[in-house]
């Protein structure tokens, strides 16, 4: 199943930091951005994961709740959040199910050799469950403002 923009995300439950579970459809009323990134602790994910930290208020006042999404195990989100001080939450996906959901398993290849891992992606999904925007092979460099302008001219339009 691919996602397409204007159409309702399917609910998902994930395991998130803090032990706790998130579901769309709890944030039901709040955009939400969903951003994944390879893998926790590396110098990309953390440039990309300190620049949303960085906006955090900004994505609050847009009433835009931002998730992190990596193949990594919970215990290596925790450590990758506390060390960070990122200031919302990162989903533990190693069964692959959200990023399944969003089709972003892709075949990547490192250093001469071809394996399955996750294609850096971000995802606005409106206040209604909607996907709004939608952005793929990410470059980090400015990528959490342009999610921000996006989040806010969404929710200026709501």
């Amino acid at each position: 199943m691919t996602l397409a923009i204007g159409q309702p995300v399917p609910d998902f439950s994930a395991t998130v930091t803090g032990d706790t579970v998130v579901s769309l459809a709890a944030l039901a009323g709040r955009q939400v951005v969903i951003y994944f990134y390879p893998k926790a602790s590396t110098p990309g994910c953390t440039t990309e994961g300190g620049d949303f930290r960085d906006r955090k208020a900004e994505f609050d006042a847009a009433n835009t709740v931002i998730l992190g999404v990596s193949r990594d195990g919970l215990r290596a989100q925790e450590n990758f959040k506390a060390k960070q001080a990122f200031n919302f939450e990162l989903i533990s996906d190693k069964d692959e199910e959200v990023c399944r959901l969003f089709d972003v398993i892709k075949l990547k290849k490192l250093y001469g050799k071809e394996h399955l891992g996750i294609e850096r992606s971000t995802f606005l999904i409106d206040a209604d469950g909607k996907l709004a925007r939608e952005w793929r092979g990410v470059k980090v460099k400015g990528h959490a403002q342009e999610v921000l302008e996006a989040a806010q001219a969404l929710h200026a339009a709501h």
